[in-house]
C-alpha cells in the first residue's frame, strides 16, 4: 500500500466575517468559556450551567450583543450534548477539536500537567483563532442523510450488544447444555430463544412429549425434524452439578429475552434504513459494488454523504477514515504503522466491505491473493485492498456513476497493471 501525505483541510466555502470568537470547555455540570472580540486583544471570561435554558439564554445574549453576526465557537466534543444545542442556532458556527490536540497542545505550555477548565478555554480559543485552518468547520449533511447515517451506526451498535449476550449464553450452555450449540446454527436465533424459555435444560427437554417436540420444531420450520428427536434422546447431561444446573436458567431467561427484543429491534431498522436508503439520489451508486450489500451499502453511502467537497480526493478519504498507514520518520529510522486516531465505525465499515468482495469480484479475489503472497497478514492484505476499493468508490462518487466492473479492467489492461496477470492465472485455476 502506498504512502500518502497527510492532506490540508479543504473548507466548504469561504468563511463569514465573525463577530466574535469562542471557545467552550464542556463538563457535565458547568461550562466555562472564553471570548475574543473579532479585531480585539482581550479576552473576556465566564461560565454557564450547562442546561439548555442556560445555553439558551448565554447564545441569546451573544446575539443581541453582536447583532445577530456570525460566531466561531470551538469545543472539544464532535457530537456530545453541547454540540447537539448548539448546531439548532444558525449564527454560531462550530469547529469541534479533537480531544488529543487539546491535551497535547496543553501539555506544550504546561509540561507540568497542570490543567483547569478555564485554561482549557483559553488553549481551546487559541487554536481557533491562530490555528482554524487547520480545524474542519462542522457542516451537517441533509437531514435525511444525517439520519441515515444515524441509523447505520446505532444498527451495529444493536449487532454488537448482540453479540456481546451470544457469547455470554454460548459460554454459560457449554457449562450445563452444549448439546444445543449443536443442534441449531444462531444461538441468538428465534428457535433457540424459544426453546431455552420452555425447556433451560437437557433434563427439562428430555422429559417433554415427543409429539409436543415435534410440534415445536414444525412451528419453527425446523429441518431433519426426526434426526433432531432422536438426539434428544440420546443426548448424555454434561453435568449434574445442582448448584449450575438450578442458578443457569435464570441467567439464560434474561439474556435469551434480551437477545429477542434486539433481534427485532435491528430488523426494524433494517427495513427502515432500507426506505431510507433507497430513496437517497445516489443510492444507484453504492448498490452497484461487489460486497455492498443490504448492510453495507447504506453504510458507504453514509461514510460519503451527498457532500462532494467534503473530500478534495481519495488520499484525503484514505487517511480521515484510518485506511491508510501511518508513516513516522526521523533521521534514518523510518516506521509505517496501523493508524488508530480516526473515526473506528468509519474504517470498519471500508474494512468488512472489502473483506466481503473477495468473494464476489474476481479481481479483489486475485489481488488479496497477491497482497497475502507478499506476506501480508489477512488484515493488512484487507486493509490494501479496501485502499484500492475506495480510490474506485470516491471516483463514481465524484462522477455520480455506478461502478462498472468492465471499465476498470479495461484501465487496468491499458496500465499493464500486474493485477490483470494475477487475475488471468486465478480464473485459469480450476
Amino acid at each position: 500500500m502506498e504512502q500518502i501525505p497527510e492532506q490540508p483541510i479543504v473548507k466548504a466555502d469561504s468563511e463569514p466575517e465573525f463577530a466574535a470568537f469562542v471557545a467552550i470547555d464542556w463538563a457535565d455540570q458547568k461550562h466555562y468559556w472564553s471570548l475574543k472580540v473579532a479585531g480585539q486583544q482581550a479576552l473576556q471570561r465566564g461560565n454557564l450551567d450547562s442546561t439548555p435554558e442556560a445555553v439558551e439564554v448565554w447564545i441569546m445574549e451573544l446575539h443581541l450583543r453582536f447583532a445577530g453576526r456570525p460566531l466561531a465557537v470551538a469545543l472539544e466534543q464532535r457530537r456530545g450534548a453541547l454540540a447537539v444545542i448548539l448546531s439548532k442556532y444558525a449564527h454560531v458556527h462550530l469547529y469541534p477539536v479533537h480531544p488529543t490536540t487539546l491535551a497535547k497542545f496543553r501539555e506544550a505550555w504546561y509540561p507540568s500537567r497542570s490543567k483547569s477548565d478555564p485554561v482549557d478555554a483559553d488553549l481551546l480559543l487559541e487554536i481557533l483563532t491562530a490555528h482554524r485552518s487547520r480545524l474542519r468547520r462542522l457542516d451537517p449533511d441533509t437531514v435525511e442523510m444525517r439520519l441515515v447515517q444515524t441509523l447505520v451506526e446505532n444498527r451495529r451498535k444493536l449487532v454488537d450488544e448482540r453479540t456481546a449476550l451470544s457469547n455470554r449464553l454460548t459460554d454459560l450452555l457449554k457449562l450445563y447444555f452444549p448439546q444445543i450449540l449443536g443442534w441449531f446454527d444462531e444461538v441468538t436465533s428465534a428457535v433457540v430463544g424459544d426453546l431455552l424459555e420452555q425447556w433451560p435444560s437437557l433434563q427439562e427437554i428430555q422429559k417433554a412429549k415427543p409429539a409436543k417436540l415435534e410440534k415445536f420444531l414444525r412451528t419453527h420450520h425446523c429441518l431433519e425434524i426426526p434426526e433432531r428427536l432422536n438426539q434428544i434422546r440420546q443426548a448424555i447431561p454434561a453435568t449434574f452439578d445442582r448448584a449450575l444446573m438450578d442458578s443457569a436458567p435464570f441467567l439464560v431467561a434474561a439474556w435469551v429475552r434480551q437477545i429477542a427484543v434486539l433481534r427485532d429491534s435491528i430488523r426494524q431498522l433494517e427495513k427502515h434504513i432500507a426506505e431510507l436508503a433507497a430513496k437517497q439520489e445516489d443510492w444507484h451508486i453504492f448498490q452497484s459494488f461487489p460486497g455492498a450489500g443490504a448492510a453495507l451499502a447504506p453504510r458507504l453511502m453514509a461514510a460519503l454523504g451527498t457532500q462532494r467537497y467534503r473530500y478534495a480526493s481519495a488520499n484525503e478519504l484514505h487517511c480521515f477514515s484510518g485506511i491508510a498507514p501511518v508513516k513516522e520518520a526521523s533521521g534514518n529510522t523510518e516506521w509505517v504503522h496501523f493508524r488508530r486516531a480516526c473515526p473506528k465505525f468509519l474504517r470498519q465499515t471500508f474494512h468488512e466491505w472489502a473483506g466481503c468482495s473477495i468473494a464476489q469480484c474476481e479481481w479483489a479475489k486475485a489481488y488479496y491473493q497477491q497482497q497475502k503472497a507478499r506476506g501480508k497478514k489477512h488484515h493488512a492484505a484487507v486493509r490494501s485492498l479496501a485502499f484500492k476499493w475506495m480510490r474506485i468508490l470516491y471516483r463514481c462518487w465524484k462522477d455520480r456513476q455506478p461502478y462498472r466492473e468492465e471499465i476498470y479492467l479495461t484501465s487496468l489492461a491499458k496500465r499493464r497493471s500486474a493485477l490483470v496477470a494475477a487475475l488471468a492465472k486465478a480464473v485459469q485455476m480450476p
